[in-house]
């Protein structure tokens, strides 16, 4: 995949398996199909407002990622992952198919029955299935064979009400004069083979809202029926970006078809923070289908190793789930917005209560003196945040951050309160909310009172301010800097 991940930029490369495909016969077409041919043939409006709503997961399995998944191809495994997917809520989960692995220009009757297996389990566990084809795939000279292909895979879907909408290239890249001038062709071509069928295109997290315009213009006389925005940028600004998105192709439909955070240098609590904004910001945009990328993290090994996907370690780790088959709190948010629409602040662990892996707190400036999780001292509960000898950078000082679910708009009225005590304590000690444009830019920061020096009880310390007019994004900030004694946080609140 080209998605810009956070810390991850992964450039898409072609695998190319050898010719001989492993040899099974096609399976009996299941059960469900025939009851599918015999319900009502689906039309483009009624897939195109499921698509629009769906509860979508990307998937691959943990030991078997990407082109792996067909190769090593393994029903009770993908039969347990799909249950448990729809157990957390989801309806629908999309699939990638590969060219080289399937056969080309002619799938073999081995994978399109491996294909047809996979939409069947997704069946059987109430979830309709998204295709995403010519993925590790650049041949755009190709079109004949290309649209053949196709057509060949997607023959068996066309009415079939299980297959809900089809990606014909996954971020696609629209400066690529070829790659245009080829998708112009394959577009009307696929149309004309299965017209109920929404088509989109989907753009990685650089080339985002700028790309998704390109692509509109471009297609302009061979139009798609909705947009895939890949989101991996600052969950912070989420909902800056996504209106972007928005803005560039309206008044076409946007989803949001992969989103996530690895957690392979930040914390499963960051994740999951990460994807409650992200939810949120999604609700508050009107968009109503979003979808985490992954299931579940990948073993060592699962990415077939001559793809540069492989080599990258932020790859293995944005699952919902762990490799063993655990659950992260991502998967808790998600569930939890997914069955009942909420994304709550408790995800931020405002009363330092969570497991340390479970914060999304991060330490910010602490050469100076970070802060630690301890049991002395608490307000309520067992722990509070404490910070002890601390100094300063030329930076500032230095403090615990983290953001609020609720995304930011310029001119929206914010609070925020935190108790603090001090023991000897010296310095400066205060909350404060720091403001960030859509750039990322540092635009302006509010402070609160500050809690007096020396020994004290608990002190309420409050700030309240209007979001600036080029706000996209707020930290709030717990600091303690010049302290050569030591003070202790608790009972956070962020409104």
């Amino acid at each position: 995949m080209r998605s810009v991940r956070l810390r991850a930029t992964v450039v898409a490369s072609v695998l190319t398996f050898g010719a001989v495909l492993p040899s099974m016969p096609a399976p009996a077409a299941p059960a469900s199909a025939a009851s599918a041919s015999a319900a009502a043939a689906p039309t483009l409006a009624g897939r195109l407002a499921a698509v629009r709503t769906a509860k979508s997961i990307n998937y691959y399995p943990s030991n078997a990622a990407w082109s792996a998944m067909w190769t090593k191809f393994d029903t009770k495994r993908i039969e347990a992952d799909l249950a448990k997917a729809a157990a957390l809520g989801a309806d629908n989960v999309r699939v990638i198919v590969f060219p080289q692995t399937f056969g080309y220009p002619k799938p073999t009757s081995a994978y399109a029955g491996r294909l047809r297996t996979f939409v069947d389990i997704a069946d059987r566990n109430g979830m309709t299935v998204k295709l995403t084809l010519f993925d590790w795939w650049d041949g755009y000279t190709d079109v004949t064979r290309s649209i053949s292909w196709a057509k060949s895979v997607l023959a068996p879907y066309a009415k079939d009400p299980r297959v809900l909408a089809v990606e014909l290239k996954n971020e696609f890249q629209p400066a690529d004069t070829a790659a245009v001038a080829w998708v112009r062709k394959v577009i009307p071509a696929v149309r004309a083979a299965a017209p109920t069928m929404p088509l989109t295109l989907s753009v990685d997290g650089g080339t985002g809202a700028p790309g998704m315009a390109k692509i509109k213009k471009a297609l302009a006389g061979t139009p798609l029926d909705y947009y895939d925005f890949h989101f991996y940028g600052s969950s912070e600004r989420a909902l800056t970006e996504i209106r972007k998105a928005q803005a560039a192709v309206a008044p076409s439909p946007v989803v949001i078809g992969e989103t996530g955070m690895s957690t392979a240098a930040d914390s499963d609590g960051e994740q999951a923070a990460f994807l409650s904004r992200v939810f949120r910001a999604a609700r508050e945009a009107g968009i109503g289908s979003v979808s985490p990328w992954t299931f579940t993290d990948f073993r060592a090994g699962s990415i077939p190793g001559n793809s540069q996907v492989s080599e990258k370690p932020a790859q293995y780790k944005f699952g919902l789930h762990r490799a063993d088959g655990t659950p992260k709190a991502a998967a808790g948010v998600v569930r939890t917005a997914w069955t009942t629409g909420r994304t709550p602040n408790d995800v931020l662990n405002l009363g330092f209560e969570a497991k340390a892996g479970d914060s999304p707190w991060r330490k910010n400036l602490p050469k100076a003196g970070g802060a630690v999780i301890t049991t002395s001292n608490p307000r309520t509960g067992k722990y509070a945040a404490r910070f002890a000898g601390t100094t300063r950078t030329s930076a500032g000082l230095p403090s615990l951050a983290t953001s609020p679910i609720t995304p930011v708009q310029p001119g929206h009225r914010w609070r925020a309160e935190a108790w603090a005590r001090g023991a000897s304590a010296t310095g400066t000690t205060e909350i404060t909310l720091s403001w960030f444009d859509a750039n990322g830019r540092w635009v302006g920061q509010h402070s609160s009172n500050r809690l007096p020096a020396g020994t004290t009880g608990w002190k309420k310390l409050t700030v309240q301010a209007v979001a600036p007019s080029r706000a996209a994004g707020v930290q709030l900030h717990l600091k303690s800097g010049d302290n050569r004694g030591t003070v202790w946080f608790d009972d956070v609140a962020i409104s």
